[in-house]
């Protein structure tokens, strides 16, 4: 067998040496390298959260002396107030002791596991699921990893929410599927966009994600729109990815609906896992459920191809796997309660404080989740040029970390995390406050507002117009002591309180 035959048997490439070439490299005893690092994993890593969270670190300072506030990002583990269930932590520690959990598993995930999950989903579906429907994956991004991979073919692409999960754009660069991007609606509770998702898809098109609850905006998704998604679906001929790690962090009005319950419509693909509600990311187990009581994940492959790409992929704990029956079956309701109860606590605290802050604007308070977007006011600020350059510098002056939009793709936006205690938050908001005051652009000086506009002349007409970015001051005088106007405004220190003074005549 020639060494080309050969090569072509173990489906590798040929050696081709206008190939290699660029990336050969020389030492200094005259050695080629024949090798050099792929772009691939470069270019997925430019959409990824870290990138963007060590370059604002790299911006704080240790000449501010301050402590640096990492509420760019979410993990709440950290914290003792967010601390797992004794329950959770009791089945893990058992499992270990019991020394029969320290073997190899089954790539879909041991049998037990399976079936609690598929029980535990089951509560809130109409198609019940079997453990055969179930694959477990080391936490929700592996199975990301794992659907975008079984789905890219040749010009394959996929929709993706805007704002969303950054790590959505990393896998689907990395596995070579288009992105195609369509909106949630700020003015309609972060709605999906509909039409919009009928736009952007075509014939190439095969699955749009749907993260609910919602990550970043907070917010959860009623019955009659997931109904409008699945019928939208349908009608494109594509799957649903369901991303709902967040179902049991919720603290508003609205309950959690699951997109399975539409699976007779469409079918549902979703991502779970215990890393949120329980608090414990670094268990790392997570599980895809396959909804789909019309076999249409069959007939197309899908299943064959995650059951394949788990073969080749690093299995979840069997430890956690193990454990995971009792952590869904014994838990006590009474702590997701507490969670959820600081969690809200953290957001009434922040919006309250915002109202201070007339640059910085919640729209909308969430009702899940571990975060609140705020959208920035840049027009009322000097020298800040949009979301990076706003949180870059309140990194280099307060030591504060928040994240700019951009990295979820929402321009002149800011995420703040509330997953952690609520002291950091009263700290981070009186910086984020200084920082905003230094910043305002000051349509009045000091000086002027001591002053108070002195004219040397009379003044026959004055039209005062308020700006309504803030409530009208009662504390606003005139004293006009022969032809000298003076104006006093105590408020001068509410950047958005001011008055423009037009139609001067002078006699």
């Amino acid at each position: 067998m020639s060494e080309e035959e050969a090569h072509a048997n173990l489906a590798v490439p040929a050696f081709r040496t206008e190939k290699v070439a660029k990336t050969q490299t020389q030492n200094g005893h005259g050695t080629v390298w024949r090798f050099g690092g792929a772009d691939k994993a470069a270019k997925a890593a430019t959409v990824t959260l870290r990138g963007v969270i060590y370059m604002l670190f790299d911006n704080c300072s240790k000449d501010v002396k301050k402590t640096i506030l990492p509420l760019g990002h979410g993990d709440p583990s950290v914290y003792p107030c967010f601390r797992t269930c004794i329950e959770a932590e009791d089945a893990v520690v058992n499992v270990l002791r019991s020394g029969k959990s320290n073997s190899y598993c089954p790539g879909a995930g041991i049998l037990p596991a399976r079936r609690a999950v598929a029980d535990y989903l089951n509560r809130d579906l109409p198609n019940k699921l079997t453990p055969d429907d179930i694959f477990l994956t080391a936490g929700c991004n592996q199975g990301i990893e794992l659907v975008f991979e079984s789905l890219a073919r040749p010009n394959a692409n996929i929709l993706l929410p805007r704002p969303g999960f950054p790590h959505y754009d990393a896998r689907a660069v990395y596995s070579g599927l288009e992105i195609r991007k369509f909106d949630l609606l700020p003015d309609r509770e972060w709605e999906i966009d509909l039409e919009g998702v009928e736009a952007v898809a075509d014939e190439n098109t095969v699955a749009i994600v749907v993260i609910n609850p919602n990550n970043p905006c907070g917010n959860v998704y009623s019955h009659d729109h997931l109904h409008k998604v699945a019928e939208t679906a349908r009608k494109l001929g594509i799957m649903v990815i369901t991303d709902e790690v967040y179902d049991q962090t919720i603290f508003g009005d609205n309950p959690f609906v699951p997109m399975a319950k539409f699976a007779s419509i469409v079918p549902v693909l979703t991502l779970g896992g215990i890393s949120k509600g329980w608090v414990v990311p670094g268990w790392k187990i997570g599980w895809i459920p396959l909804n789909d009581p019309e076999g249409v994940f069959e007939s197309t492959k899908v299943v064959q191809s995650i059951k394949q790409s788990l073969d080749i992929t690093p299995d979840p704990s069997t430890i956690i796997q193990a454990a995971l029956p009792e952590i869904l079956e014994k838990v006590d309701k009474n702590f997701f309660a507490k969670k959820n109860k600081i969690l809200k606590h953290n957001v009434d605290l922040v919006c309250d404080r915002l109202k201070d802050i007339p640059c910085v604007v919640c729209p909308k308070k969430p009702e899940s989740c571990t975060y609140l977007l705020t959208k920035l006011e840049l027009s009322l600020l000097d020298d800040i040029k949009d979301d990076i350059d706003f949180c870059v510098k309140l990194a280099r002056e307060e030591n504060l970390v928040f994240l700019p939009g951009e990295a979820l793709g929402l321009k002149n936006w800011m995420r703040i995390t509330i997953g952690v205690e609520a002291h950091m938050l009263e700290d981070a908001l009186e910086r984020l406050k200084g920082f905003c005051t230094r910043h305002t652009k000051k349509t009045v000086t000091e000086t002027e507002s001591l002053q108070a506009f002195k004219m040397s002349h009379s003044v026959g007409i004055v039209d005062i117009t308020w700006i309504v970015h803030a409530p009208k001051p009662c504390d606003c005088t005139f004293n006009v002591p022969g032809d000298v106007l003076v104006i006093y405004l105590s408020c001068l220190s509410i950047p958005f309180c001011f008055i423009i003074l037009t139609k001067f005549q002078t006699k």
